[in-house]
């Protein structure tokens, strides 16, 4: 039985009434703002609720998130920020996508937590390292995600005529021959993709195969250049993989992409790791198969999503408690169970995880941990929502030379600041 109850307002309308606390109405104790309002991603803040009504059992809760995808829940919150109406804590991925709410002075400097949760302890050191700018932390994650992943359905495996033992393709290259002999089964279109923020995903994980770790991270900090031929190269790439996709791409989220490997229209998906809290009673080996997406075998794409406290926030007090929950070994098991994800907190047995979390938590452990650009790990807001229009416009026209030739200098500004 839940402890709390969960209030997805579902426009920006809905918010405003939401904040007005002189009609009234009781301002809630604990206001956060979160895109998980559907699928395993609800599911998994409600099993945080059932956390935070055991330890913090006076503390009523309500989520204001945006009933959207993560790029307009952005937009919601920036708006909401600028307004000086903000939530005790929201949702942000770790690392340069935090920056934003930085610079704008929106989030508390939260390093004395880590010290009262005993976080520096549990958390690995490279993640902490990752999260502290100029001696500074400023988010605590729940989780911690791996983008790069191809997912494929055994049966249209089969149906194709390719290797039902194994989805890992050692480049793209090789995967590209794949999908020309699932072309020539009949299968026309049989790299199944959603919309824009999916088609940057699949873009991130060719540019991570295609590029060595020293040379991707390099795009980040301006050691690599963009207009590069090594960056050239990834992008023909991502072209060529495009032509195998979907063509209602534009008008699906992730999870009716997925669903076409198992209708048997598309044999392959690359998404990141909460895939399986999609899957229900599929079975690993039996239904589908997943590895490294190709070409990043050794390689984690690394994403997590994460608190702050608001600066003028109502309740800090209610904020530091979600903080503590999240961050606590309870919240984490009962969040990633769900989820799909892994813990951050390194104290955690996972042995009564499922397989596939056991096997991402060996890889974090061994793995060239690299950013993901879609989920904020590498690109700021600004820059997500520039690589997002540059794809946009890229896979909307003919993807030819002069396309190509526009995509990448997009990408050279998006990046240049």
């Amino acid at each position: 039985m839940r402890h709390g109850k969960i209030i997805a307002a579902l426009s920006a309308a809905a918010l405003a009434l939401t904040s007005l606390t002189g009609c009234g109405s009781k301002e809630p104790d604990l206001e956060i703002f979160s895109w998980w309002v559907a699928g395993s991603e609800a599911n998994g803040l409600a099993a945080l609720q059932d956390v935070l009504a055991e330890k913090y059992p006076d503390i009523t809760f309500v989520n204001n998130g945006a009933s959207c995808g993560g790029g307009s829940c952005k937009d919601v919150l920036q708006t909401r920020m600028a307004g000086g109406n903000p939530p005790d804590s929201f949702q942000v991925h770790a690392g340069a996508e935090a920056q934003d709410y930085i610079t704008a002075g929106q989030l508390e400097d939260v390093s004395y937590l880590y010290e009262e949760f005993g976080l520096n302890d549990v958390f690995p050191k490279d993640l902490v390292d990752m999260l502290t700018q100029d001696g500074k932390i400023y988010t605590i994650p729940s989780n911690v995600h791996r983008s790069n992943v191809i997912w494929a359905s055994v049966a249209s495996l089969e149906a194709a005529g390719l290797n039902t033992e194994s989805a890992y393709y050692e480049s793209i290259d090789a995967f590209i021959q794949a999908l020309d002999k699932a072309v020539a089964a009949g299968i026309e279109k049989p790299l199944a993709v959603g919309t824009t923020w999916c088609q940057v995903h699949l873009l991130e994980t060719v540019l991570m195969a295609d590029l060595d770790q020293a040379t991707y991270n390099g795009l980040f900090d301006g050691t690599t250049d963009w207009a590069g031929p090594e960056v050239k190269v990834a992008l023909d790439h991502f072209a060529k993989l495009m032509t195998y996709t979907n063509v209602d791409r534009d008008a699906m989220d992730w999870e009716p992409a997925m669903d076409k490997i198992f209708e048997g229209t598309a044999v392959f998906t690359i998404m990141g790791d909460w895939v399986p809290g999609a899957l229900g009673e599929k079975v690993e080996g039996t239904d589908y198969l997943w590895a490294p997406s190709p070409g990043t075998q050794g390689t984690y794409g690394f994403l997590a999503d994460s608190f702050g406290l608001t600066v003028g926030g109502p309740n800090p007090d209610g904020g530091k408690a979600w903080l503590d929950v999240i961050s606590s070994r309870e919240g984490q098991i009962a969040f990633n169970k769900v989820k799909g994800s892994i813990p951050a907190r390194t104290d955690i047995d996972l042995t009564e995880f499922p397989a596939y979390q056991q096997a991402a938590a060996q890889s974090f452990s061994n793995d060239k941990i690299v950013g993901s650009i879609q989920h904020g790990a590498m690109a700021t807001i600004q820059q997500g929502d520039d690589t997002g229009l540059a794809v946009s416009k890229f896979t909307g026209g003919a993807m030819d030379d002069a396309a190509m030739a526009a995509l990448q200098a997009d990408l050279v500004k998006a990046y240049s600041s």
